[in-house]
């Protein structure tokens, strides 16, 4: 039976407590990225306004990345494979609140944004996002999930806000973005950000398959949906989806989003 971690109270899917009570903070299990690799740079766009619901997601109080220690370990081994090429690793998203995933089931039924339609579902309604692009439960919540691409090391990430006037579609890329050129941008609801696609140039099939060499050599294993769609196999939790909300580092000034 799966498992929800939510309010404090361990429930299965029928409503009943288990005989262990994990709280709302995050387990021992879990660690904060930067404490496993600070050079893994994070551009946690659900912390901001970039992402496809144009607002902040509950949940994200810090732009943190949050992983289960396993995972965090196996992507800093991936980091050091990467930097000797001049390259590192940038993760957009990493273990989800089970909140955010409600919340974005909530934003199906809202009325659409054009801009947010343009941006990130050109060829799609919302309707056709679930569940293949947005899962009702969702992998991330379980701790080894993540999404990531590769940047030159010594670039910058964005604004952690979103553009107003960014006019391009997702499937024309994402000049803002630091990332090596995948062919689509994060978060772009459309066949092309399928791992395996029509209508790329040589750059980006290349860049992909070095995407998907290094992670898969670590562990990682692709969704086929989403070029950035990672999961740590085996997953420490495979029937347990946390609802603890990413918080700041212990330590560190709570903040918005830098994308550092």
């Amino acid at each position: 039976m799966a498992t929800i971690v939510l309010m404090g109270i361990a429930m299965g899917i029928a409503g009943t407590p288990n005989n262990d009570t994990p709280t709302s903070t995050m387990p021992d299990s879990f660690v904060y990225l930067r404490d496993v690799d600070p050079t893994i740079q994070q551009d946690m766009r659900y912390a901001g306004s970039d992402n496809f619901t144009g607002r902040p997601v509950p949940g994200y109080v810090a732009p943190e990345c949050i992983l289960v220690r396993e995972a965090a370990e196996a992507l800093k081994a991936a980091q050091a494979d990467l930097k000797p090429l001049g390259y590192s690793l940038k993760v957009y998203d990493c273990y989800r609140p089970a909140q955010a995933v409600a919340a974005f089931v909530a934003w199906s039924s809202e009325p659409d944004d054009p801009d947010a339609k343009r941006t990130h579902y050109p060829n799609l309604s919302k309707s056709d996002l679930f569940p293949n692009y947005i899962a009702t439960r969702s992998g991330h919540s379980r701790g080894a999930t993540l999404d990531v691409t590769i940047v030159p090391i010594g670039t910058k990430p964005s604004p952690g806000e979103a553009d107003p006037d960014k006019p391009e579609p997702c499937t024309e890329g994402d000049p803002a973005d630091n990332g090596l050129d995948m062919g689509t941008g994060f978060d772009c609801f459309d066949t092309k950000a399928n791992t395996v696609t029509t209508g790329l140039t040589a750059g980006e099939e290349k860049n992909r398959h070095l995407l998907l060499d290094v992670m898969s050599r670590h562990g990682f294993q692709n969704y086929p949906k989403e070029i950035w769609h990672f999961t740590f196999q085996p997953e420490p939790f495979p029937d347990t989806y946390f609802d603890f909300p990413i918080l700041p580092r212990p330590g560190s000034e709570p903040d918005m989003p830098d994308r550092t």
